[in-house]
This record gives structure tokens, C-alpha cells and sequence, in this order.
């Protein structure tokens, strides 16, 4: 084991410059080995959201699952592909109760084993009633593991890793996706009920490979911490971050950060949880912040082609099933690659001018595709038809600069421990509930207007670039427990510093050599070989 190395990707000044027993590689280290395998498990929950995100669209070009739902109109294809919106909207809110209560793990679990009944379910079932109500079922639990997955995944990584290992979650999204782009793909020439079934089947593999890792992963420190299990806390540090050194200056030092700020996270707190998110001007902005992204997530163009790429592809002339699956698996393919580099450069760059550039990039796109989509309805120019399948691929690398990885890692790293559960919940129970809206509603307005409904999502695009501009601040290099300084200002500072002060003082005069603390305000640099 090679002992060494500065923490330097990310986090503050004095988390750069205190020692730490780990490689500098963490393939090459045991315990950041164990726990960043277990990270990657965790992120199966996004990936189960994306197989899903991808499988209607491949669904909808198989003849035989058509014929399942005999030929539903709009309206109740509609309802049955927003039922994972209806099954987790109510869902979020009483899951980040139970997250809080419980342990994010366990609620990772309960949703990750309901997903898995959801799938083997629907892929036996017959009929469009049936099919619905597993669709619910399985919005059910997903609302459970993505209420505490991302934090889970959040808490526990390492300082130099947190960052990306936040951003990088939703970015998984698109990995679901091109499985099942891939497997409805396959099953197109399945010429029986099969080639639905085991696409729907298939939905079980990423809450599996979930209900895998949680075998892996331990606690949150944090959640620990918050539960009056300090030594437990310390245990999982010391374990993972210094592989079992509980001397470690780097996780003594993260240890005291971590209580210091769930005291003072306890005495910001209210009886009723939802009025803290009102009670202090950074709160709110919070909430506001939490609200818009769940709003901007599912109205800047992206909802309308995610869940109805067929039908848009057939209004320009794209009709053979074969082509619109492989456009529909290339299409994922190329997301993945655009929001796997859009997570590596939000810790490089920063979140702000992602979130500019990439709104600035679809608001331009978007608009040549609907201009597009106008000339090839309008004077039944085959060329437009085919440019605009080009434009959708540039949007929606656009899209996943910026809104993919940062939809679920924004809102995680900007609230405070007290608040996180409760606002990812909150966030998510927004995503669900304008997804549902897009899904029920926009097959209607495609039917009616066709490409003319495009330019509601045009003005969504230009009022997001003032929202971003005005509201969204910096986050990039800190650690979870000082961005709060960047919503709360310099009370919050002088309270950290107050009960780092405090803590200090008390591990002093419980280690006489004065060997395990060392001051987070003037940190001894060590270099290691």
C-alpha cells in the first residue's frame, strides 16, 4: 500500500494541503477501490431512469406492443407513458422523510426491490390497463432510490472526488438509455409479444445491479452523524478515506467539518422541516433554485424528443421503424459522450458558465429545428426533413453540456444536510410533475399543431438564460459544508469557524498529545513522498 498524497481536485484551501493515507490513484488504493465500485453501483438509479427515458420511444416503434395497447389514441398514450410520473410524484416527498429517518440506504433498497416486482410484472402482463398500472408501480420505487441515491452517493465520496462523482451522476442517464435503444433495437425483428416483454423485463438489471452495490457501500458520515452515531461516522472516514488510519489529518479534519455543520444545521432546523426552506434569504434561494431547475429540466425542448422521437421523426418524413430505432440509439450514444464531458468540465470550469452556454446553444438550435420542421410541413422539402435529425443531435449535446449532469448535482451540493432529502425530493417531485404534463400534453399538441407547438419551448429557452444569469451562483472547488458560506454569507462562516473552534478545543483536551487535531484554520503542509 502506497501511503501518501495531497487531496487537489477539489475542496478548500486547507483540504488541499492536509496529509492523507491514500494512492493517488484510486484504483491502486483498497479502500477508495471498495467504496468508489460501490459509488458506481449507486448510479444504476439513473441509469434505470434513462432505460426508461429511451424504452418508450424504442417501444413505440414496435408493431407488436402498438398492438398491446390496441392502437391507443393520444390521450391514453399519453397517460400510459407519463404513469412513471404519476407513480413517482407522490412518491418523492414521504421518501425523503424516510431517508432522513431511516438511512439513505435502505431507501435506496425498498426502491430498488420495488422495481424490480415493477418489471418482471409488466413483462407478463397483457393489455394497456395492466401495462399502466406497472408503469405506476415502477414509478413508485424509482421515487424511492432516486430520492437517496445522489446524496447517498454525495456523502460518502471522497473530498477530491466529490465533485465529480456529483456531477457525473445524472450523466449515467444516457448509459440506461442505449441499452434499452439497443434492446428494442434487437427485438424489432422478434416478430411475437416478446419483442416488448423483454425489453420490459430488462428494466430490472439497473435496480439490481443497485440492490449489488448497496452490499458494497456503506452509510452516509453525514446521516451518521446526524443520528448521534459519531464513532460510526468516524469508522467509515477513517476506512474509506485513509484506509482504516482514524489519525488520518485529512479525515479528522473532514470528521470536524461534518459536525460542525450538522450542529449547525440542527440549530437552523424548525419542528417543520419545510418551513426552514423559507425561514433565511439563502434558503430561499435555494428552494427557488431547487423549483426552476426540476421546471428547466423538462422544458427546454428536451421532454418533447425524448418521449416522442418517432412521431417527430415521422412529421418529417422518417417512417421505416429500423431507421428511427438506430437514430433513437445513436442519439443516446451521443448523449452519453456530451454529458460524460459536460460532468468532467463542470469541476474544471465551473457550473455557472455551463448552464449559460449550453442554454445560449439550444435556444439557437431549437430554433433552426422548428424553422426546419416548418419548411419541411409546409413546401415538403425532403431535405429540411433530414437536417433536422442533424440539429437534434447538436441540441441535445447542447442539453448534456449542462443539464444532465447538473439536474440532479446542482440541487444536491447546494443544500444543506438538513435540507437535502427534502429538497432533491422536492426538485425531483418537480421534474415529475412537468414530465407528466410534457408526456400527457404534448402528443396532443403534436397532433393538433404539429411543429407549431415548438415555440412554446422556444420563449421557455430565452427566460432560462435571465433565470440562470440572475440566480444560479458558483459552486466549483468547495466542499458540501462550505457552500453554504456562498448562500448564507458570513454568519454562516463565523458559526462554522465558531464550532470548529469548539470541537477543536474538545478533541484537544481529549488527546493529550495533541497529535490527532490539527487546526482546519492553519493546517500543517506535509509533503508526501
Amino acid at each position: 500500500m502506497v501511503a501518501g498524497g495531497v487531496v487537489t481536485n477539489s475542496g478548500s484551501d486547507e483540504y488541499k494541503t492536509l496529509r492523507n493515507n491514500t494512492n493517488e490513484r484510486w484504483v491502486k488504493d483498497r479502500g477508495l477501490r471498495r467504496l468508489n465500485i460501490g459509488i458506481g453501483l449507486m448510479f444504476a438509479s439513473a441509469a434505470a431512469n434513462g432505460f426508461d427515458g429511451s424504452l418508450m420511444n424504442g417501444l413505440l416503434a414496435l408493431p407488436q406492443f402498438t398492438k398491446n395497447l390496441d392502437n391507443a389514441n393520444a390521450n391514453i398514450l399519453g397517460l400510459i407513458i407519463a404513469g412513471i410520473s404519476l407513480g413517482g410524484m407522490p412518491t418523492f416527498i414521504p421518501a425523503s422523510y424516510f431517508a432522513d429517518s431511516f438511512g439513505r440506504r435502505i431507501c435506496v433498497g425498498i426502491g430498488s426491490l420495488i422495481m424490480v416486482c415493477a418489471a418482471i410484472i409488466q413483462a407478463a402482463t397483457h393489455g394497456r390497463w395492466a401495462f399502466f398500472g406497472t408503469r405506476l408501480m415502477m414509478g413508485v420505487g424509482l421515487g424511492f432510490a432516486q430520492t437517496a441515491a445522489p446524496p447517498l452517493t454525495t456523502e460518502v465520496a471522497h473530498p477530491r472526488h466529490r465533485g465529480t462523482v456529483t456531477t457525473i451522476f445524472q450523466a449515467i442517464w444516457h448509459w440506461g438509455a442505449i441499452v434499452s435503444a439497443g434492446v428494442t433495437l434487437g427485438t424489432l425483428y422478434v416478430y411475437s409479444s416478446w419483442s416488448w416483454r423483454v425489453p420490459c423485463l430488462l428494466q430490472a438489471l439497473f435496480p439490481g445491479l443497485q440492490l449489488l452495490g448497496l452490499a458494497i457501500i456503506p452509510e452516509s458520515p453525514r446521516w451518521l452523524v446526524s443520528q448521534g452515531r459519531k464513532d460510526e461516522a468516524l469508522q467509515i472516514l477513517a476506512r474509506y478515506h485513509a484506509n482504516g488510519d482514524l489519525d488520518d489529518s485529512l479525515v479528522q479534519f473532514e470528521f470536524n467539518e461534518i459536525c460542525a455543520a450538522i450542529e449547525i444545521d440542527k440549530a437552523l432546523a424548525t419542528k417543520n422541516d419545510w418551513i426552514s426552506f423559507i425561514s433565511t434569504a439563502g434558503a430561499r434561494r435555494r428552494l427557488a433554485i431547487c423549483i426552476l431547475v426540476g421546471f428547466m429540466i423538462q422544458w427546454a425542448g428536451n421532454g418533447i424528443v425524448s418521449y416522442y422521437l418517432a412521431p417527430i421523426l415521422q412529421t418529417v418524413g422518417i417512417t421505416d421503424p429500423t431507421q428511427q430505432a438506430g437514430i433513437n440509439l445513436g442519439l443516446q450514444v451521443w448523449n452519453a459522450i456530451c454529458s460524460a464531458g459536460g460532468a468532467i468540465a463542470a469541476e474544471k470550469y465551473g457550473r455557472r458558465p455551463l448552464w449559460m452556454i449550453s442554454t445560449v446553444l439550444m435556444l439557437i438550435f431549437f430554433a433552426i429545428i422548428t424553422a426546419l420542421s416548418a419548411i419541411f410541413a409546409e413546401k415538403h422539402i425532403k431535405a429540411a426533413g433530414s437536417a433536422v435529425v442533424a440539429f437534434l443531435f447538436l441540441f441535445f449535446g447542447s442539453y448534456d453540456i449542462a443539464y444532465t449532469p447538473l439536474s440532479i448535482a446542482y440541487p444536491v451540493e447546494i443544500l444543506p444536510f438538513y435540507l437535502r432529502a427534502k429538497g432533491l425530493s422536492l426538485n425531483l417531485t418537480v421534474v415529475f410533475a412537468t414530465g407528466f404534463f410534457n408526456q400527457y400534453v404534448n402528443p396532443i399538441a403534436l397532433d393538433a399543431i404539429a411543429w407549431k407547438f415548438y415555440f412554446v419551448y422556444i420563449g421557455c429557452l430565452f427566460s432560462f438564460i435571465f433565470i440562470i444569469y440572475f440566480l444560479f451562483p458558483e459552486t466549483k472547488g468547495r466542499t458540501l459544508e462550505e457552500i453554504a458560506i456562498v448562500f448564507d454569507g458570513a454568519q454562516a462562516e463565523a458559526d462554522m469557524h465558531f464550532n470548529l473552534a469548539v470541537l477543536g478545543e474538545a478533541h484537544m483536551r481529549k488527546n493529550d498529545d495533541n497529535k490527532l487535531f490539527q487546526s482546519p484554520f492553519k493546517p500543517e503542509v506535509e509533503q508526501i513522498a
